[in-house]
């Protein structure tokens, strides 16, 4: 063996469960939304947590340690990042995706193996029940998967309202919009936008009161349906985002195409995913998300810019051009 090589970032790796875990557990105790108010002395933050003295303070060593939390002396306090993201009731709270993360897609990922070898979903699909099934079955659920959608989506949602050329547009629908925080960015940077957001009829009274939350009623509805049953409400301009990963090839095809014949001529289709990379060896967390699809579909994967391009063009789009966005996620336009 080679001295300059090290198995380190092998094990590294192999052992990047243990710091997710901790940050899961971390958002489940609400420790980030603990020291909200400012920073507090670590026995005072364990007994406010009820954690056992034996764990506490390997727990919160290992949270500065992650980058999660800073330190000085004994007493702990949240950093930027946490603060802005982890503490329950800001704007921009990504824990409720977190929770998601926790509660449900961490034990399915335990069964990977099975899945890479039989190529089927590894949730709720094993016993007899669905994803949607799942996610939709009761009303905190639907709540907390819809709140966790719109932390996730709120940076790359602004992305899109600032770059996209709304100047040439009129009227707006987000196929799939949960909450309805692409809508809203985009009103709110864009006075003349109407439209609205398109979801299942159980979405609409979340979807409501937020956008009411920033007085956009006026503007901005709600359109109850099924995109695979439902003709789409008209608009110049339709939006996916985080959708087409769902399916099997031909239903994105079906669906790319269905937006395809109800825009007018001129019209936009904005796909917005974590994209993989073209040559599919650098945007390791597209790749990862494709995996995800496995474990929590009958059909998804997520795919590279390229193919969703020739996807759309195969349904009839004139023009396509692939932007990058917040994050990891990346914007695909087809123009009618």
């Amino acid at each position: 063996m080679r001295p300059s090589l090290s198995p380190t970032p092998i094990i590294d790796l192999a052992v990047a469960f243990w710091g997710a875990k901790t940050l899961l557990s971390a958002v489940e105790l609400g420790l980030f939304t603990a020291l909200d108010a400012g920073p507090l002395d670590g026995r005072v933050l364990a007994a406010r947590l009820n954690l056992h003295p034996r764990a506490a303070r390997d727990f919160l060593d290992a949270l500065v340690a992650l980058g999660m939390l800073a330190r000085t002396g004994e007493t702990y306090a949240n950093t930027p990042e946490t603060s802005a993201f982890l503490v329950r009731g800001k704007a921009e709270y990504v824990g409720d995706y977190l929770d998601m993360l926790n509660t449900r897609l961490y034990p399915f990922w335990g069964a990977l193996t099975e899945a890479l070898r039989t190529g089927q979903p590894q949730n709720e699909a094993k016993h007899g029940g669905d994803l949607f099934g799942a996610i939709y079955g009761t009303p905190d659920r639907l709540r907390r998967f819809v709140q966790s959608m719109t932390g996730l989506t709120l940076a790359t949602a602004r992305a899109i309202a600032q770059h996209f050329p709304w100047a040439d547009y009129r009227t707006f629908i987000d196929l799939g919009t949960a909450q309805g925080a692409l809508p809203v960015q985009v009103a709110l940077a864009h006075p003349h936008i109407t439209g609205g957001g398109f979801d299942l009829p159980a979405v609409q009274p979340h979807f409501e009161t937020y956008v009411q939350g920033f007085g956009l009623a006026d503007r901005l509805r709600f359109f109850p349906g099924d995109f695979f049953i439902d003709p789409l409400p008209a608009a110049d301009v339709y939006a996916m985002g985080r959708v087409l990963h769902d399916w099997d090839l031909a239903t994105k095809r079906h669906l790319i195409t269905k937006v395809y014949d109800a825009l007018p001529p001129g019209g936009a289709f904005l796909v917005h995913e974590a994209l993989i990379d073209d040559d599919r060896c650098q945007q390791a967390y597209g790749l990862l998300m494709s995996l995800n699809m496995l474990i929590d579909t009958h059909g998804g994967f997520d795919f590279t810019g390229a193919e969703c391009t020739t996807w759309m063009h195969e349904a009839g789009f004139r023009a396509t051009r692939i932007e990058a966005l917040a994050g990891h996620d990346a914007l695909v336009v087809g123009i009618k």
